[in-house]
């Protein structure tokens, strides 16, 4: 199966953080895979010089990074990467190179992309860090959703 794993890298991050936990992401790529047989995993994300280290482990770990360049906005470093995020998806779907998409974001502006896969017959899940960062535009979908912050996650890939 050519099942991939669309991960929005900052809302999987920010999601955790907000409730004080993070993820092991060499567990988590691990879990992707057995759980939901992920053959490509990738994490979507700004790009930032000093973080070289954390993407050297990512790809150690086993996913595909693309980034966006980051810019700084109002004092914040900005680099929303959902529009590659999209790009990549759709691209995969047109090249017919995934069978199953899986979303990891609660972000709603990926409610649209999720109408798509599940159009072309490709959706199988999202994947939520956590509800507060899980968009009405998904929660009200009547689709297969997953929080990860749920107890259960804890032991396997979440501290």
């Amino acid at each position: 199966m050519k099942n991939f794993a669309y991960i929005d890298g900052t809302n999987l991050y920010k999601g955790l953080k907000s409730i004080g936990k993070t993820i092991d992401y060499q567990r988590f790529r691990k879990w992707l895979t057995d759980k939901y047989k992920v053959s490509h995993a990738y994490i979507f994300m700004g790009y930032i010089k000093k973080q070289e280290p954390l993407y050297k482990y990512l790809q150690k770990s086993g996913f595909i990074l693309i980034f966006k360049e980051s810019i700084m906005q109002a004092g914040k470093i900005k680099g929303n990467a959902d529009s590659e995020m999209v790009l990549q998806s759709v691209r995969d779907v047109f090249e017919k190179e995934t069978q199953s998409a899986i979303i990891v974001s609660g972000d709603g502006d990926f409610s649209c992309l999720i109408d798509f896969l599940i159009e072309n017959n490709v959706f199988k899940i999202i994947l939520i860090p956590n509800m507060k960062y899980c968009s009405y535009l998904l929660r009200k979908k009547n689709i297969p959703m997953v929080r990860l912050d749920h107890p259960r996650f804890m032991p396997l890939f979440i501290k």
